[in-house]
């Protein structure tokens, strides 16, 4: 290569071409950084002062009625204040006697095997009207539905109404009852299986993988929660008054269109183990059929899992009445077991607001982020005022 060839080929001499433009250099002192963090105080502590008034607009009612079993009276007895979060009581005022919350334990019989099983009753007050929608949730806690064994043991294509054989379910997602006594189970799996009964607790407590654990699983019933029925304050009788909650809007409206009826024979397909008791001798009949997974959507709500141990999934909705207030009585069949592995139960009756739900947590940190953010400003501008070099 001669040395005209490499002169033609060298950049122009200018400041862009030979890199020498003067490069910015930022030199962060207290002058230069206490504006920034003025900046962000005067954003963010009125962002979260918002935030927390309209989420405090939202009126929200939890009991923990995981001991009612054990703890409650035969008859209607107070439930300790450390089972009842209540966002519509004020912390100056004292509730009367006759409207603190109560609960009592009694037994039903449930068809068709007649069954006895205890059901909790609790009684409540409503101080303050609930403009719907009114949600019903119920909330666990300790609960890993997001363990990778358990929320994968499913078959989608079961779900979506195919008639599945017995070697596609093996090979499918339901490893786990997917065959029990060559019979398929429909729906198959641990996630359907543990639907608000009490299976999980048992893979808590041994491990997913020790699959022996299941023969010795007794038959579950889920949990049921009724509506809401007026009580007399003063004479503490029922006023046949309910407040009924729909089943149906409560599931996303993606999760919808992931499950159609099973085009299964009866005589091909048995219940989950924890579901037989809900069925005559276990087995699906014309009367008692199978669910029908497109339209149930306690079952497609269960089926959506959490990603955190601590969750709350809706069960009931009511969008267009206001729940008034006084007092009122719910029924629970609380068979769900959650103490084997130190977890609760609770039921939440909720409404929402501009922003949401009630939780507090986002303005809350909004308010100290933008605080934390001025007093530092604050500091630095003092710093830059007094020890300020030129």
């Amino acid at each position: 290569m001669t040395e005209a060839t490499v002169q033609k080929r060298k950049p122009g001499n200018s400041a862009f071409k030979q890199q020498r433009l003067s490069a910015f250099q930022p030199i962060i002192t207290p002058k230069t950084a206490f504006p920034l963090f003025i900046v962000i105080a005067t954003i963010f502590a009125p962002l979260g002062g918002i935030l927390y008034y309209f989420n405090d607009k939202a009126s929200e009612l939890s009991i923990d009625y995981t001991r009612c079993e054990t703890d409650a009276p035969p008859d209607f007895g107070l439930i300790p204040s450390k089972y009842v979060t209540d966002s519509m009581i004020k912390s100056k005022s004292s509730p009367k006697d006759k409207q603190l919350p109560r609960w009592k334990i009694s037994n039903i019989t449930i068809l068709p095997n007649n069954i006895s099983i205890p059901q909790c009753s609790i009684r409540f007050y409503i101080y303050k009207e609930m403009k719907p929608p009114v949600y019903l949730y119920y909330r666990l806690t300790k609960f890993y539905q997001n363990e990778r064994n358990y929320a994968r043991s499913l078959d989608t294509d079961q779900l979506k109404g195919k008639a599945l054989n017995r070697e596609k379910i093996r090979r499918g997602g339901c490893k786990s009852l997917g065959i029990i006594r060559d019979t398929i189970v429909y729906p198959c799996g641990l996630l359907a299986n543990s639907m608000f009964n009490g299976m999980t607790n048992v893979y808590l407590k041994y491990g997913f993988n020790n699959i022996k654990v299941l023969s010795n699983i007794c038959s579950c019933y889920l949990d049921t929660i009724g509506n809401l029925t007026l009580i007399n304050e003063e004479l503490l009788q029922n006023t046949n008054v309910t407040y009924n909650f729909s089943y149906s809007g409560i599931a996303p409206p993606a999760d919808v269109a992931k499950y159609k009826p099973t085009t299964y024979n009866i005589t091909e397909i048995r219940p989950p183990s924890n579901w037989e008791a809900r069925y005559p001798n276990g087995t699906y009949t014309t009367d008692y059929p199978p669910i029908d997974p497109s339209t149930n959507e306690h079952f497609q709500v269960w089926m959506h899992t959490a990603g955190l141990p601590i969750f709350r999934k809706p069960y009931g909705l009511n969008e267009h009445t206001p729940l008034q207030v006084g007092y009122y009585q719910i029924d629970i069949s609380t068979v769900f077991p959650v103490k084997g592995y130190g977890g609760t139960k609770s039921l939440v009756i909720s409404t929402t607001s501009v922003v949401g739900g009630r939780h507090p947590f986002l303005g809350m940190a909004y308010i100290v982020v933008g605080v934390l953010c001025g007093l530092i400003g604050v500091l630095l501008a003092v710093e830059s005022f007094f020890n300020s070099r030129k």
